[in-house]
């Protein structure tokens, strides 16, 4: 495979994962794997990623993550508080993982709305031990554009935890 925006973020992070002896979680929504995906090309990824748990529908959130339903019904699945608790879910489910990272958007064509429009996305990044970082994003371009935006960010996000565990920064 040609080496890609993704492929030298997702080699950089195995990397510095790897020296610090961490393992990452992925919990997806609208990426539907593709951050697992990029993660899973660099060889040797096996060292430092453990699994990913795609959840597209809510209901498989609820089920594999443990994201209360009364969160989905009042925040929405595109949301803060959905994201931290996809990735609370995420380390709750993955005992040998130390970090997680999740991802819940709309990356179009249809689905978006006037308070969440097509490219609104919402991503989260958890240490272990640490209260979860939020952030949402509002990504321009079509489907894919969104979801590679999107996937960039998560593994940038990542990254900032590795080199900032407390957020102070």
């Amino acid at each position: 495979m040609p080496e890609t925006r993704l492929s030298r973020l997702a080699g950089r992070l195995g990397q510095s994962l790897q020296a610090q002896g961490l393992r990452l979680a992925t919990a997806e929504s609208c990426t539907g794997g593709a951050i697992a995906a990029v993660i899973t090309d660099v060889p040797g990824s096996s060292a430092w990623f453990d699994r990913g748990f795609v959840t597209y529908s809510n209901a498989s959130k609820r089920e594999l993550l443990d994201v209360p339903a009364d969160l989905l019904e009042t925040q929405g699945a595109v949301s803060e508080a959905v994201v931290a608790a996809m990735t609370a879910g995420a380390l709750a489910r993955s005992p040998g993982v130390d970090l997680a990272v999740a991802v819940s958007g709309i990356a179009g064509p249809g689905g978006g709305s006037a308070e969440k429009p097509v490219g609104t996305v919402c991503l989260a990044w958890q240490r272990r031990g640490n209260p979860p970082r939020v952030r949402t994003a509002h990504f321009p371009g079509d489907r894919d554009a969104v979801r590679e935006a999107t996937a960039a960010l998560a593994l940038e996000g990542v990254m900032r935890v590795l080199e900032d565990p407390a957020g102070n920064k």
